[in-house]
């Protein structure tokens, strides 16, 4: 791995302009799809695992939007 990108995984960025925005979009995507889940799926370890794996992906979606 290059060191560049250490560095800057391992940075805080502020937000750039229109980054904000975007960071909302996602989220609320995310949550609806939450929210479907939530209802739909009995309560289960699968139905943890899967809002944990939309958070992670929420998460790296924003992370690639600041990183960049």
């Amino acid at each position: 791995m290059e060191q560049s990108t250490i560095d800057n995984n391992f940075t805080y960025h502020a937000p750039k302009e229109g980054q904000p925005e975007k960071y909302t979009s996602i989220r609320a995507k995310a949550k609806e799809l939450a929210n479907l889940i939530n209802d739909l799926c009995p309560d289960s370890r699968e139905k943890s695992i899967a809002i944990t794996n939309l958070e992670q992906s929420t998460f790296w979606a924003n992370a690639s939007i600041a990183r960049t």
